[in-house]
Formats: C-alpha cells, sequence, structure tokens
C-alpha cells in the first residue's frame, strides 16, 4: 500500500488530534513552568517525581523516533540483525541501570557536566562536556524534527517541500517552547503522555498482527521469511551488513554502539537527577526496563509483521530504510474496513508524532540546561556566580539558540536519508561519553587530562570516522549518496572510536603523572561514600 494515499477521513482526525495534543501539552508545560528564580524546579523538578511517574518518563524520553521508525523499519527489512540492534536498546538501558544510574544521580547535580566534575571543579571539563552534549544531541534533533515534517505532510495530505519547511518551523517552534516554558517536570508530562499512547498503539498493532497470522509465531516468521524475498536469510545475520569478517566485526561494534550510546546520551542521563534518592531511581530504572523489554517484543512483531502482511518492495518504496513500515502497517492491515483502517493508522500516527515532538523537547531541554549551568554559570561566571534568575532566563534562551540551528539543518535536509545523524549521535555518545563517566566514576585515579582526552579525543574520532563511512557517502541509502569518499567500509564509527575513546582517557590519566593521579584518588576518596554508597543529597 502506498503510505501517501491517506483517506480524508484519516486526514481530518488526524489534524484535529494533533491540534488537540498540541493545546493540550502546550498548556500543561505553562501549568509545570518554573518559578522564575528557582533552578532547581526548573532542571529537576524538585525530584518530586515519585519512582513510577519518572519510570514512565525515563522509557518515555528514551524511546524515540529512531527506535520508532528507524529500528522497526530494520526489522522489517533486514529480520535478524534489525532485531539484533532492538536487543541491544534494551541492554542499553539495563546498563544504565546497573552500572551509572544511582553513581549518576550521587555525583551530578543537574547536567552531565556536574557529574564528570564531582573530583574537582574544571572549567575545561565543563566545556568539553557542554560541547559533547551539543554534538551528540544536535543531529538526533535534526532527524526527528525532518521526520515529524514528513509525518504531518504524508498523514494530513500535504506536499511539496514549502510546506513541510513551515511545518518544520512551526513544530521545531512549539518544542522550543516546550522545553523553555516547562523545564524537567513539564517534559517529563509529555514523555509520559507519549509513552502511554506509544504503548497503547504498539500494543493494539502486534496484536492485530498476530491476529493475522493466527497467533502463531513460527506462521509469522514464515511468512516474514517468504515477504522478505530473501528466504531463510530473513532470519539469518547478513541482510543488514554483509557476512564477511569485517562485516560481522563492524554488526558487533554497532550493537556496542548502540548499548553505550542510547545508555550515555545526556538527554537521558539527565533523567537520573530528578530522583530524590537512590533507592528511588532504582525503583524507577526498573520500571523503565520492564516497560523497555516489553516494547522490544512489540516492534520486533511490528517489524516481522509488516513484511509477512505487506512485502519487502512495498516497505522499502515507502521510504529509506523502511522508515514509514510502522505507518504503512497501520494503513494496510485493516484495509478491508475503513472505518477501523482509519482510527488504526489515526492512532498510530498520533503516537508517532507524539514521540518525535516530546525526543526533540527533551534533547533541547539537556542542551539548554548544559549551555545555562555548566557554559555560563560555571565557565563565563565562576568567579561571580549569577543570580538563579539569571541563570534561569539563559536556560531558556539557551533552548532558542539550540533550536534554531536545529530547525534550519533539518530544513536544509529534509529530503535526505538521515540515518547517518542517528548513527553520529550514537557513536560520539559512546565513544566518549561513555568512557568519561565509566572512568570518572568508577576509576579512583582519572584524572583531568583524561577526561578531556575521551572527551574530546572520542569524539573527534568518532564524527571522522563518521564522514568517511558508508553512511555518508557511497551509497543510495547514504547521507550523500552522489558523492564517495567512503574510504572506510563500516556502518558506525564504533569498531574503531569506542576504543579510541577508552585509550586517550586511560593515556592521559598515566600522561599525568603520579602526583596528579594520587591528587585525583584523594578527591575521589573524600566523595566515594556518597558517589557510590547511595547516600542522600542535602
Amino acid at each position: 500500500m502506498n503510505p501517501s494515499a491517506v483517506d480524508a477521513g484519516s486526514q481530518s482526525l488526524s489534524f484535529a488530534i494533533f491540534a488537540a495534543l498540541v493545546s493540550v501539552t502546550l498548556l500543561l508545560c505553562i501549568m509545570t513552568s518554573a518559578e522564575r528564580d528557582d533552578l532547581d524546579e526548573f532542571y529537576t523538578g524538585f525530584r518530586t517525581l515519585a519512582p513510577l511517574r519518572n519510570g514512565l518518563a525515563i522509557a518515555g524520553d528514551y524511546i524515540s523516533a529512531a527506535t520508532v521508525l528507524s529500528t522497526i523499519g530494520i526489522i522489517a527489512l533486514t529480520g535478524f540483525d534489525g532485531l539484533l540492534l532492538a536487543l541491544s536498546t534494551a541492554l542499553s538501558l539495563l546498563l544504565l541501570m546497573v552500572l551509572l544510574a544511582e553513581p549518576l544521580r550521587n555525583a551530578g547535580r543537574f547536567t552531565m557536566g556536574d557529574a564528570l566534575v564531582h573530583g574537582g571543579a574544571s572549567r575545561l571539563v565543563r566545556l568539553a562536556a557542554t560541547a559533547v552534549t551539543l554534538a551528540s544531541l544536535l543531529p538526533l534533533m535534526v532527524f526527528q524534527l525532518a521526520g515529524a515534517g514528513h509525518l504531518v505532510t504524508l498523514v494530513l495530505g500535504f506536499e511539496g517541500s514549502s510546506v513541510r519547511t513551515a511545518i518544520i518551523v512551526a513544530l521545531g517552534t512549539l518544542m522550543i517552547g516546550y522545553a523553555g516554558i516547562g523545564g524537567m517536570k513539564g517534559t517529563a508530562l509529555i514523555h509520559i503522555i507519549k509513552l502511554v499512547v506509544l504503548f497503547g498503539a504498539s500494543l493494539m498493532l502486534a496484536l492485530l498482527v498476530m491476529d493475522k497470522v493466527g497467533w502463531d509465531p513460527s506462521r509469522l516468521v514464515t511468512l516474514a521469511d517468504i515477504g522478505s524475498g530473501r528466504g531463510a536469510a530473513y532470519a539469518r545475520s547478513g541482510l543488514l551488513i554483509e557476512p564477511t569478517a569485517i562485516g560481522k566485526a563492524d554488526l558487533i561494534a554497532s550493537s556496542l554502539t548502540v548499548v553505550f550510546g542510547a545508555a550515555c546520551l545526556p538527554h537521558v542521563t539527565m533523567r537520573m537527577y530528578t530522583a530524590r534518592s537512590a533507592p528511588d531511581i532504582r525503583r524507577a530504572m526498573s520500571y523503565a526496563v520492564m516497560i523497555m523489554a516489553v516494547f522490544v517484543v512489540l516492534i520486533a512483531v511490528i517489524g516481522a509483521g509488516a513484511t509477512a502482511l505487506l512485502g519487502r518492495e512495498v516497505l522499502a518504496a515507502g521510504g529509506p530504510q523502511g522508515s514509514t513500515a510502522i505507518l504503512q502497517l497501520a494503513q494496510g492491515i485493516l484495509a478491508d474496513s475503513a472505518a477501523l483502517s482509519t482510527f488504526v493508522f489515526t492512532t498510530v500516527a498520533t503516537a508517532v508524532f507524539l514521540t518525535l515532538l516530546s525526543s526533540v523537547a527533551g534533547m533541547i531541554l539537556a542542551c539548554g540546561n548544559s549551555l545555562a549551568h555548566d557554559l555560563y554559570a560555571n565557565v563565563l561566571k565562576r568567579s561571580r556566580k549569577p543570580l538563579p534568575r539569571r541563570e534561569l532566563l539563559v536556560a531558556r534562551l539557551a533552548a532558542f539558540a539550540v533550536g534554531a540551528p536545529a530547525i534550519a539543518l533539518a530544513v536544509l535536509m529534509q529530503d535526505r536519508a538521515l540515518r547517518a545523524l542517528i548513527i553520529l549521535s550514537f557513536s560520539i555518545a559512546a565513544s566518549a561519553i561513555a568512557p568519561a563517566l565509566l572512568y570518572g566514576l568508577f576509576w579512583r585515579r582519572f584524572t583531568r587530562l583524561g577526561m578531556l582526552g575521551s572527551l574530546v579525543g572520542g569524539t573527534v574520532t568518532a564524527v571522522v570516522v563518521t564522514v568517511f563511512s558508508t553512511t555518508v557517502s557511497g551509497t543510495p541509502e547514504s547521507l550523500f549518496p552522489e558523492q564517495h569518499f567512503d574510504r572506510l567500509q563500516l556502518t558506525t564509527s564504533g569498531m574503531i572510536s569506542i576504543p579510541v575513546g577508552f585509550v586517550l582517557g586511560w593515556l592521559g590519566t598515566v600522561l599525568s603523572g603520579r602526583r596528579r593521579q594520587e591528587r585525583r584518588r584523594q578527591r575521589y576518596r573524600a566523595v566515594e561514600p556518597r558517589l557510590l554508597a547511595g547516600a542522600r543529597r542535602r
């Protein structure tokens, strides 16, 4: 079924629901907006979210459009390899719960920069943390804003790049407002609403798929094998990345990039600071992990069901890397009943729409917070702390300063395949933020030079390797398919950049000398009980 052939009933109903959602979420943001001089309310929501609500907000922030659109599309087109990436996403949240959630909550106050300098103030580390936060989240924001423009034009039946441009600008401006007005509590409410709608829509679609195959999982796999056009190869590794020696290593590296990268993205880690205590963040993370585990099962069924019921050719024609697979399935699964088909399609489209918008709002908030708290308050104004009211104003202005370039880039790149941007964001998080956090939270002798080595070196390596990979040029699915500077036949930079990030962190610490390492060890011992024992923040 052609995804562009949306009937008038679906268009009008979708428009009404989209307008209502925008109005309700904007009202919620205004109602939960922080006072003009209360930083703790804006940055953390006073840490008043109960574990269940916090777990829902964490899961909602974690499930981005990259998961809903890109991962389902990859599962639909490549089978086993796509499922492996989906499982890596769930494993990533488990890693965050087991290793990082409590130490992050105990080490940081408002931003990732706080957690990185828990052993002593450092302007350079805060400056690097701000730069890496922007570098890791800006590509994801561009991808999701462009995706929101395509989704709305598709659902509402609009055509032309000028219309998409207007929609991207309008939606991006709304997200800046959500982040700047609502702060942490406002975005948390949006994420909870998004998660409930998305989970319900995904569950409905998965149940419809299983009903179509007679509730027989083996029949679903058999039909997916047939629909893929690849036979039994659909259930084996090799369709996403060629099963050569380098291809297998690249697939493993891609999975590790998702595991380390998704867990360490700044808009996800900032949610750790909203818990009142270490036990609360443990409970919140356990809820989030359970939700994510169930959601992975749902998207696996949806992805395989799209291939089984629609076929590979239909999915490939709908968008690059099968990015519209979930919408095509929602539109076609009950095609014999116009009323039910309209209801299912509108519900799924609404869930995807909310996912796109809420994810962008959370990322804008994380970037704005880092610019205001790390760069402005602790680098530019370190000698004379700004008034809370002034810092809060800067945070809200910073949301615009981050959102405006993201909107401009989304407009410029709206007609390109943007999977490379997702890969770049995850690669920077896995190669720079992951080693910096793991070393900084658990290695007593880790020095400032080692921290800068991981943050700066990991980021630069991830960017350079990604630029020369096949996701940016050299293939029809690349960001610049007409160019050919793909010197590295890799899909992600993880095989190279993740080891480089860890090695540079270790090397920088070793080169710092024993005296600095000993000073660092003494500082770490002073905060170690609070950092690792789950002490309550006063």
